[in-house]
């Protein structure tokens, strides 16, 4: 009897063992939430790739963060170093930067606040705490969380999925799914390092637009392309193109296609101007920065312009919605864009 008494013993305490172990949700919550907190500073590096097209797209993404709204990420495109580019937040403002065209873009913004950031620590942990509905599971290895994403410009991406290590909390993937539950953006983490000492000149524009940081230097205008391959949209909206002008400038073409149809809008392609260094100054935007997948861009209520391989794009219209300026702009970066 005392025999079969400690083995009912021995089993009832390996259980409240076991439960005691376990993490539940909100565990994981407040734990993640109080690490955000705490820590002073972070860096990360991680692996953002695209599967938005036909071709996956492969970005470099390093972020150096101090509390509490001090942001750098250098993006980095493994196939094309020109566009590589710098989302920067300090107390002047918030800046996407393009060193080697020595272009960059100045935001009043409530970035990184007003949308979800796949690669920032902080925002995954905000969608966390922000959708009570989120899904929790548990593997060897990782505590694993679905949850609704808050993109204002994108509603074709409405989730997510977070894989954070068991041991140390720190983020390991992140899959950005759409209604289908496909993975259109995985964010692999390499790197997660708490409170390291950051230099004190990490967040200064000026100091990021000098190209060293990814090792490319400032184009010359003679490096730039002055022939101008025109690209059209795949995505029209149900409008057709019905006027097409052409003009020259010192250092290259301008190009307007003008839209009719269900939703009137412009695009503008013309040859950037590099500018020295020292004469280069930011372009006052009051919007937002956007991510078209290929490049970071400029988005306002009525325009969305932006940079890419040595070129000016722009979109406007006042019928488009945001969204809808988004989706011609990422047409535009594919082959069926070339006429």
């Amino acid at each position: 009897m005392k025999k079969y008494k400690s083995i009912v013993i021995g089993i009832l305490l390996l259980i409240v063992l076991t439960a005691c172990g376990e993490k539940s949700k909100d565990d994981v919550v407040e734990k993640l939430e109080g690490m955000a907190e705490n820590m002073s500073s972070y860096q990360s590096q991680a692996m953002m790739t695209l599967n938005t097209g036909k071709d996956k797209q492969a970005y470099r993404v390093e972020v150096s963060h101090k509390k509490k709204n001090y942001y750098r990420v250098l993006l980095k495109n493994e196939n094309d170093e020109e566009s590589s580019q710098i989302i920067l937040r300090n107390d002047e403002g918030v800046f996407v930067l393009t060193p080697a065209l020595n272009k960059s873009f100045k935001f009043q913004s409530e970035w990184p606040d007003n949308n979800s950031q796949p690669y920032l620590f902080q925002s995954l942990i905000k969608d966390l705490a922000a959708d009570s509905d989120a899904t929790f599971t548990v593997t060897d290895s990782y505590f694993v969380f679905e949850t609704k994403t808050s993109y204002e410009s994108n509603s074709n991406l409405p989730y997510q999925t977070i894989y954070f290590d068991k041991k140390t909390y720190a983020p390991v993937l992140v899959k950005v799914l759409d209604n289908d539950k496909n993975a259109l953006v995985e964010v692999e983490f390499t790197n997660f390092e708490i409170d390291p000492e950051l230099p004190e000149n990490t967040f200064d524009m000026e100091t990021n637009m000098t190209s060293s940081i990814f090792g490319v230097p400032v184009m010359a205008q003679e490096d730039l392309p002055t022939q101008l391959t025109v690209l059209y949209p795949s995505e029209n909206l149900g409008s057709e193109l019905v006027e097409e002008n052409q003009m020259d400038r010192e250092n290259g073409k301008r190009v307007m296609l003008s839209y009719q149809g269900d939703k009137n809008f412009t695009i503008i392609q013309e040859t950037v101007d590099v500018f020295p260094t020292s004469t280069a100054a930011p372009e006052m935007v009051s919007g937002e920065p956007i991510d078209l997948g290929f490049t970071v861009g400029a988005l306002t209520n009525n325009s969305l312009e932006w940079h890419y391989q040595g070129v000016n794009y722009y979109v406007a219209s006042e019928q488009l919605t945001k969204e809808e300026m988004k989706e011609v702009a990422k047409s535009m970066s594919t082959e069926e864009a070339m006429k």
